[in-house]
């Protein structure tokens, strides 16, 4: 099963780091967090990868062309614009995706398991399965009456919602959803979907972090510290 790496955004939150280097080329703890994310589909046995380019591309082509992975993983990159969007990006991978494909983003880190995310999307024989995650907790939730607390709680995050983890599995059906270069991947596509039945959530409630801003950053590397990956 081939893997999609979306990794040409400008990373524009990010932009301690992003005014000079795309932000899957951001390293945590020494390494790019695009080759971690690398590394945990690899740990599952997937070995051939598609990464759509588009913001400071060159610099991703630079890093992957020195760097030598084992003979049977086959690193593709082919770039997709620098102004185009998530769903732009995977519709101009088309010709190369005629079966059921694994995706997700270049800026986030998890340790889903990709079989069971599989066996999942397998059994519900629906054209899309994201993965749900619970947003890391940021605030701790507090009630007042008068000018007095009644009520404090430091939050959790099983107090929050359920969200995109941006871990899919996807069928090639898929691409009749998407239109041109200004297509929001998240936007009509996932609203039509979810209309028609056809796009279904894997609850993940292992690791998960995003890698939005400095603060994310940091958080991710603390979390790596502790070994949360595996």
């Amino acid at each position: 099963m081939k893997v999609v790496i979306l990794a040409g955004g400008y990373g524009s939150r990010l932009s301690e780091y992003t005014k000079t280097i795309p932000k899957p080329m951001v390293k945590i703890l020494g390494k790019p967090i695009i080759h971690r994310i690398i590394d945990h589909f690899i740990s599952y046995g997937f070995n051939e990868f598609y990464i759509a380019l588009g913001y400071k591309g060159y610099q991703l082509k630079k890093y992957f062309h020195k760097k030598k992975f084992s003979k049977k993983i086959k690193i593709n990159l082919i770039d997709t614009g620098k102004k185009t969007m998530t769903g732009g990006r995977l519709k101009r991978l088309e010709p190369f995706l005629k079966n059921t494909f694994l995706m997700t983003y270049g800026d986030g880190l998890s340790n889903v398991s990709l079989t069971k995310l599989i066996k999942f999307h397998k059994r519900n024989k629906r054209i899309f399965t994201l993965t749900a995650v619970r947003p890391p907790a940021r605030f701790g939730a507090i009630k007042i009456k008068g000018n007095y607390v009644n009520y404090f709680k430091e939050k959790n995050s099983l107090d929050e919602g359920w969200i995109n983890g941006g871990f899919f599995v996807i069928e090639p059906k898929f691409f009749k959803y998407l239109k041109n270069d200004q297509t929001f991947l998240e936007r009509e596509p996932f609203e039509k979907l979810t209309k028609q039945n056809q796009l279904v959530a894997f609850k993940h409630k292992g690791f998960w972090q995003c890698m939005d801003t400095l603060r994310d950053k940091e958080i991710l590397e603390k979390k790596l510290k502790k070994k949360f990956l595996k």
